[in-house]
C-alpha cells in the first residue's frame, strides 16, 4: 500500500533531523528548472503570485536565490523532518526508529509544487511553492502542466513495488490535481474525515489536516499492508462509517471537539 500526503508551508530547518540517512529528490533536475523561473520575478510580483505578505515575499525571493545543488545535510534536511503543521503533527516522528523510517520510505509520497514526489527522507531546502500556484514555466502556464505526468509516474513506480498495489490518498485536492488518477496502475482509496455537531456531518479543514497525518502514522507504524485493515483506524475519535463510504471513497467520522 502507497499513501499519498500533502506538504506544509511551516517548515523547521533549525532542528537537527533525528537521523543521518537521507535520500536526493528524484526530480531534482525539473525543481531547478521551476528555481529558474521563480528567480526572475521581482519580490512585489511573488508578493501578489502567492498572495502573501511582503515579509513572506521577501523571505521566499531569498530563499530561491540561495537554493544550490547539490544537496546534502549540511544544506538540506529531510522531508519528514522539516515539514511542520497540522498534518504533521499527527505523525509522532520522533518515536520513529531507522525500521519505522525505512518503511515510510517504501510507503509514503509527498507531493510537492517544487520537488514532485518526494520519499520521506529525501533531502530538501526551505521553499514555498503551492501546488495552485499559477506559475508560468517552460511546461505550460501552472504547476500542474509543468508536472504533467511525471508525478503518477513516480507513483506507479512505487505501487509496482507493493504487496498490494494500493493508494490510500491523504493528500489535499489542491495537491492530488497533480495525479492522472486513471493512469495509475493500482486501486484509488480516497479518505475522508468528518465531525457531527447537532445533527449535521462535515468537513472541517483543520480537524482532517491533523486526522490525515494520524492515519499516516497509523498506517506507518502499524506496517498496515491490506485496505480492510484502514477501518480499524480509532485515533482521535474517529470511527469507520460504512453508510457514508463506497468502494472509492471511505469516510471516518466522530463528534466535532471543541474548536482548536
Amino acid at each position: 500500500m502507497l499513501i499519498t500526503l500533502s506538504p506544509s508551508k511551516g517548515q523547521d530547518f533549525e532542528t537537527p533531523a533525528l537521523s543521518k540517512t537521507y535520500s536526493k529528490p528524484q526530480a531534482l533536475k525539473d525543481s531547478e528548472l521551476l528555481i529558474k523561473e521563480l528567480r526572475k520575478i521581482r519580490r512585489q510580483d511573488i508578493q501578489q503570485l502567492m498572495s502573501v505578505s511582503e515579509n513572506i515575499a521577501k523571505l521566499n525571493t531569498d530563499r530561491y536565490k540561495s537554493f544550490k545543488t547539490p544537496f546534502t545535510p549540511k544544506n538540506a534536511k529531510q522531508a519528514i523532518f522539516a515539514f511542520k503543521g497540522d498534518v504533521y503533527s499527527g505523525i509522532d516522528i520522533e518515536e520513529y526508529s531507522e525500521a519505522d523510517l525505512d518503511y515510510a520510505q517504501d510507503h509514503l509520497r509527498i507531493l510537492s509544487g517544487l520537488y514532485g514526489c518526494l520519499r520521506p527522507l529525501d533531502l530538501i531546502q526551505p521553499y514555498r511553492l503551492e501546488m495552485k500556484t499559477k506559475l508560468h514555466n517552460v511546461r505550460g502556464e501552472n504547476l500542474y502542466q509543468f508536472w504533467g505526468d511525471r508525478i503518477t509516474g513516480e507513483l506507479n513506480k512505487a505501487l509496482e513495488k507493493q504487496k498490494q498495489p494500493v493508494l490510500v490518498n491523504l493528500a489535499s485536492n489542491e495537491y492530488f490535481k497533480s495525479v492522472r488518477p486513471k493512469q495509475l496502475k493500482g486501486r484509488l482509496l480516497n479518505i475522508n474525515f468528518k465531525e457531527t455537531r447537532d445533527g449535521k456531518t462535515r468537513v472541517v479543514a483543520i480537524f482532517a489536516k491533523r486526522a490525515r497525518g494520524m492515519m499516516t502514522d497509523y498506517i506507518l507504524r502499524n506496517r498496515i499492508e491490506k485496505p480492510e485493515d484502514i477501518k480499524k483506524f480509532r485515533q482521535g475519535g474517529y470511527r469507520f462509517r460504512k453508510e457514508l463510504s463506497d468502494d472509492k471513497q471511505w469516510t471516518f467520522e466522530r463528534s466535532q471537539p471543541p474548536s482548536p
